[in-house]
Protein backbone atom coordinates (compact mmCIF):
# COMPACT_ATOMS: atom_id res chain seq x y z
CA UNK A 1 0.00 0.00 0.00
CA UNK A 2 1.06 3.51 -0.94
CA UNK A 3 0.02 6.67 0.19
CA UNK A 4 0.66 10.65 -0.04
CA UNK A 5 -0.38 13.86 1.76
CA UNK A 6 -3.98 14.75 1.03
CA UNK A 7 -4.93 10.74 0.08
CA UNK A 8 -7.99 9.70 1.12
CA UNK A 9 -8.25 6.35 3.11
CA UNK A 10 -11.73 4.63 3.57
CA UNK A 11 -11.77 2.18 6.10
CA UNK A 12 -15.00 -0.46 5.87
CA UNK A 13 -17.54 -1.38 8.80
CA UNK A 14 -16.22 -3.73 10.67
CA UNK A 15 -19.58 -5.15 11.74
CA UNK A 16 -23.30 -4.88 9.92
CA UNK A 17 -24.73 -1.25 10.32
CA UNK A 18 -21.13 0.09 10.46
CA UNK A 19 -20.11 3.12 8.87
CA UNK A 20 -17.28 3.65 6.50
CA UNK A 21 -14.83 5.38 8.17
CA UNK A 22 -12.91 8.37 5.91
CA UNK A 23 -9.82 10.12 6.71
CA UNK A 24 -7.33 12.54 4.89
CA UNK A 25 -3.73 11.65 4.93
CA UNK A 26 -1.73 14.24 6.97
CA UNK A 27 1.94 12.19 7.16
CA UNK A 28 3.50 9.47 5.58
CA UNK A 29 6.02 8.42 8.02
CA UNK A 30 7.18 5.00 6.11
CA UNK A 31 9.65 4.84 3.28
CA UNK A 32 8.53 5.50 -0.58
CA UNK A 33 4.54 6.14 0.72
CA UNK A 34 4.44 3.31 3.15
CA UNK A 35 2.77 2.73 6.29
CA UNK A 36 2.05 3.89 8.72
CA UNK A 37 0.29 7.09 7.71
CA UNK A 38 -1.13 10.24 9.88
CA UNK A 39 -4.48 10.09 9.05
CA UNK A 40 -7.74 12.74 10.26
CA UNK A 41 -10.57 11.47 10.37
CA UNK A 42 -13.47 12.98 8.62
CA UNK A 43 -16.16 12.10 11.56
CA UNK A 44 -14.25 12.97 14.88
CA UNK A 45 -11.78 15.20 13.26
CA UNK A 46 -8.85 13.41 15.42
CA UNK A 47 -5.37 12.51 14.05
CA UNK A 48 -4.47 9.08 14.44
CA UNK A 49 -1.54 6.61 13.63
CA UNK A 50 -2.61 3.91 10.96
CA UNK A 51 -1.09 1.05 10.06
CA UNK A 52 -3.40 -0.07 7.75
CA UNK A 53 -5.02 -3.08 7.01
CA UNK A 54 -6.71 -5.54 4.24
CA UNK A 55 -10.00 -3.90 4.58
CA UNK A 56 -8.15 -0.12 3.78
CA UNK A 57 -8.43 1.74 0.75
CA UNK A 58 -6.48 4.72 -0.47
CA UNK A 59 -7.99 7.34 -2.95
CA UNK A 60 -4.98 8.64 -4.02
CA UNK A 61 -5.48 13.06 -4.93
CA UNK A 62 -6.96 13.96 -8.33
CA UNK A 63 -8.79 10.31 -8.62
CA UNK A 64 -12.20 9.56 -9.44
CA UNK A 65 -13.79 8.13 -6.67
CA UNK A 66 -16.90 5.82 -8.00
CA UNK A 67 -17.99 4.54 -4.47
Amino acid sequence: MHASVGDEVVIGGHRVGMPMRRGEVLEVRGADGSPPYLVKWEESGRATLLFPGPDCLVHHSGEAVTS
